[in-house]
């Protein structure tokens, strides 16, 4: 048995604010974590929802109070919020345990929640929701280690962000980037994606872990277009801002890859990899703005309509075969609002003009020179044919240099008159 000043040594102590409330709801005992969160004084002739200041925030613990003892509730209990008379809020978990003898009395117990709150809070916006709750509600979050899992993996990108952000400073850069994860983390979100990490620009996102997610290759398809169409309103806020529009390639695989904790037991991260990861980072180099390409992994599983736009094969680095991918436009009713890529109006009157030009691979420009024209540019300056000095592959990237400046390209087609050409950046000065 515990005996009555062992008990009184725990009530004393403890960190949780304990009451004995009457029938009436008067406070007949309160320990010191009580009186210093209801700001008591040693007189403690009070009804309980009397000690909590009136105000709106407040509504709903008053009212738990009232409600438990009027209506003579045998238990109950509730998350609420108490603001106290400083304005600091406070997250509580109230339990109220109803004691009938000879006469009815209340033992109230409130834990409170707020630094577990904020620890969740920061969590969640460090990591994603799921992460989060995958590292504080399972065995598995707690431990290093990982799983196979059948998943699908997007992986986008903006195009010329590395020449915009020499030309905005620091907190210019931040506003633009923090705008446009604004928007799209709100659709990844909305389909159920995982967030993994953001890459410079680029966002890496899993759908289907570490939640089950039956149905994620339609749901990374279906978010992919509603990103690209979130684009427009990300430009119109960038034009009333005074910053260049941005525009974003997509790339989406399905395979299986090995998510979990990777780390030290110091420091981990929630992560995902395979050789499935590597193809849809591969994937998305192939696009340029505006384009959602998707690998036949991901197709197969879809039952949906698909709006396909066009399709093609590439072959990925280690692999033995091609592996075909197709261009997006819409899935079901959902539809990419300005998948105009394959519309080129072309300005009638062209005035070719002299560049060198270097190939890229891996990203990397190639010491050697190639020399070519421009022929003709579209209405929109987004396309253009150019007639190189030696042959071109489709994807292949390349940086277009003259007087002005230097700008990247892609290669998209080829026409009678030479290879089409979508430019994916911004112009740089060349360095003297």
């Amino acid at each position: 048995m515990i005996s009555p000043d062992q008990a009184q040594y725990f009530f004393t102590n403890t960190e949780d604010s304990i009451c004995i409330i009457s029938a009436s709801g008067e406070v007949l005992y309160a320990n010191p974590s009580a009186e210093k969160l209801f700001e008591l004084s040693s007189d403690k002739n009070i009804r309980i929802w009397k000690a909590v200041p009136f105000i709106e925030g407040n509504d709903d613990l008053i009212q738990l109070f009232i409600d438990t003892v009027s209506n003579r509730v045998a238990s109950h209990e509730a998350i609420v919020d108490y603001w106290n008379n400083r304005g600091e809020v406070h997250n509580l978990h109230v339990r109220m345990t109803c004691y009938e003898n000879e006469e009815t009395v209340y033992l109230v117990v409130i834990t409170n929640l707020t630094q577990l709150f904020k620890v969740n809070s920061a969590l969640v916006r460090y990591t994603s929701p799921d992460i989060a709750d995958y590292a504080l509600t399972t065995a598995e979050g707690q431990k290093s280690g990982g799983m196979k899992k059948n998943v699908t993996i997007m992986m986008s990108d903006l195009r010329g962000f590395t020449a915009l952000s020499a030309k905005l400073d620091a907190e210019e850069l931040i506003n633009v980037l923090n705008h446009y994860f604004e928007a799209m983390v709100s659709a990844i979100q909305k389909y159920n994606g995982t967030v993994i990490e953001f890459l410079g620009d680029g966002i890496f996102v899993v759908f289907g872990a570490p939640k089950d997610l039956s149905d994620h290759p339609v749901m990374a398809v279906k978010c992919a277009v509603e990103m690209q169409n979130a684009m427009k309103e990300v430009n119109e806020w960038n034009k009333e801002n005074g910053y260049p529009e941005l525009e974003m390639g997509i790339g989406i695989n399905t395979g299986s890859v090995v998510v979990g904790n990777i780390g030290s037991e110091k420091k981990m991260k929630y992560g995902c990899m395979g050789s499935a990861v590597n193809i849809t980072g591969r994937l998305e180099t192939l696009t340029i703005g505006g384009q959602i390409f998707i690998t036949e992994n991901t197709r197969k599983l879809i039952k949906d309509e698909l709006l396909i736009k066009s399709e093609s094969s590439f072959l990925p680095k280690g692999s033995p075969e091609a592996l075909k991918y197709y261009e997006i436009d819409g899935i079901g009713d959902l539809t990419f609002e300005d998948g105009s890529n394959g519309n080129i109006v072309w300005n009638e009157h062209a005035d070719p003009s002299e560049y060198l030009f270097y190939v890229l691979e891996d990203k990397k420009v190639q010491v050697i020179k190639h020399s070519g024209k421009i022929l003709k540019k579209s209405q929109n300056e987004k396309f253009a044919v150019l007639l190189p000095d030696i042959g071109l592959k489709e994807k292949q990237n390349i940086m277009l240099c003259n007087d002005d400046g230097c700008i990247y390209a892609k290669v998209i087609g080829k026409t009678e008159e030479g290879f089409i050409i979508c430019f994916t950046s911004i112009r740089q000065k060349i360095s003297d």
